[in-house]
């Protein structure tokens, strides 16, 4: 009988490895320009944020902040909010006729560590490309120069940045054209001329070959240079170059991901993670999801690529709606901050000056999906924290499925308050071995309570 058990619980570990997240990642706000950062162990998503009050219509964007995710499994998404906004940038406090004044313009950012410190390069849409400096990857971010460290003649967007393994850093950027210049030491100051790159261009007056828009992410691996980007317009896919220097000149290879309909734009961020490489990108599912007319509001996608023998990378098809393979479980026995997320609906994330993020205000019938949750032991109560101003409601824990066996029922009573938490500790079913887990929500109408964070016991 033991080892009938034994083997039921490698089989459950085995299914959890192949457990496939989804697309987009990120579905509490509408996040675009992934740039993926890889930390020790834990891979850092930096994005830009179009709000939910973009206006219907194409290329009107309302941008304002920087947003920051973890994940160490690929799957489940842990949300840090705002990391910058344009806030932080004094010289870019004035109004420019055409580009929606001050408080519009967060446009794609890139984050790289060096010597223990973190520079977060951001364009100030039609004023230049700051940078800011943190020691730690979630910040707080300050602007070392107080002037832009690319003015805004250079085609100044998208910048990417890549140390190679001399130590050299380079800066690239742009949009029609791809220009690059090398960064000194200390990362906030240029160590050369600022060029535009002569062969990702126009040749012997045909249409450029390299489909080149905007986007560009380099990076180096194998010995090989890439520069990919967000290619052929509109709408965009990836396509992406290589080199034998990280000069060029650069030699076309194709797409990684070919243009789509149902996405006017595109951003790729690439790395690899736990042996396994990845590519980041957009779509607009989510926004059209809640309405048909087209709103700048994007939604973060992964997908696994492969590399040939020679360094070239397989294509991949459009987004899939299903995504990458969890690359790790879930301990549901340490505190979990409800803001871990691998799918949702109907839920949102603020910060809070006491607690940092929570998710706020949910309402009936919302729920979160935790993937790959590994219960080693048998869990018999769950502890959560929570704030409610009315009546509350009621948390109702489901395994493997919204309708899947029910762990519990968790009532929230009113705290007076949604900013006044308690934490309370209920009894559930026992449950182990691995699951996905599905916190659903419940009560009347409106603001039912916020989640601060959980875990079993």
């Amino acid at each position: 009988m033991k080892k009938l058990q034994h083997i039921f619980s490698l089989s459950l570990v085995l299914a959890a490895l192949v457990c496939k997240g989804q697309n987009p990642i990120i579905q509490t706000k509408f996040t675009a320009d992934p740039a993926p950062l890889v930390y020790h162990d834990t891979v850092f998503l930096y994005t830009s944020h179009d709000e939910d009050d973009a206006p219907p219509g194409q290329g009107k964007f309302l941008m304002r902040n920087w947003l920051c995710y973890t994940s160490t499994d690929m799957v489940n998404w842990t949300d840090h909010g705002e990391v910058a906004s344009l806030k932080n940038f004094k010289w870019a406090d004035k109004a420019i006729t055409g580009w929606g004044g001050f408080d519009n313009g967060a446009w794609a950012p890139q984050v790289i560590e060096r010597n223990g410190k973190f520079y977060m390069y951001c364009p100030v849409q039609g004023r230049g490309i700051g940078v800011l400096v943190a020691d730690h990857p979630y910040g707080p971010f300050k602007d070392p120069i107080g002037s832009p460290l690319i003015g805004a003649k250079y085609d100044s967007i998208d910048p990417t940045v890549f140390i190679d393994d001399d130590g050299q850093a380079y800066l690239y950027w742009g949009n029609p054209n791809l220009w690059y210049a090398k960064l000194n030491k200390d990362m906030i100051s240029l160590a050369g001329e600022i060029t535009k790159d002569s062969s990702i261009a126009k040749h012997t007056g045909q249409p450029d070959p390299f489909h080149y828009q905007e986007g560009p992410w380099a990076y180096k691996r194998n010995g090989h240079y890439y520069m990919a980007y967000a290619s052929t317009c509109c709408p965009e896919g990836i396509g992406y170059a290589m080199s034998k220097s990280p000069l060029g000149p650069w030699e076309y290879k194709g797409y990684i991901m070919k243009p789509n309909k149902l996405s006017t734009g595109n951003h790729p961020g690439i790395i690899d993670y736990k042996g396994k490489s990845y590519v980041f990108g957009f779509n607009y599912r989510l926004n059209f999801m809640q309405t048909d007319k087209h709103h700048e509001r994007r939604s973060v996608c992964v997908a696994e690529i492969t590399y040939n023998a020679d360094g070239t990378i397989a294509e991949q098809p459009w987004w899939q709606e299903e995504g990458v393979t969890q690359s790790g479980l879930l301990n549901p026995f340490k505190r979990n901050e409800a803001e871990t997320i691998a799918w949702a609906k109907g839920v949102k994330t603020e910060r809070d000056s006491l607690k940092g993020m929570y998710v706020a205000a949910v309402g009936n019938n919302a729920y979160i999906k935790v993937r790959g949750v590994q219960f080693n032991k048998t869990a018999k109560s769950f502890e959560v924290t929570t704030a409610a101003a009315s009546a509350g409601g009621t948390i109702k824990i489901h395994a493997d499925s919204l309708e899947g066996k029910l762990l519990g029922n968790c009532p929230v009573s009113s705290t007076g308050s949604l900013k006044k938490w308690i934490t309370k500790s209920y009894k559930v079913q026992p449950v182990k071995g691995v699951h996905d887990i599905y916190f659903v929500f419940k009560g009347a109408e409106g603001q039912l309570f916020n989640i601060d964070w959980w875990r079993f016991k």
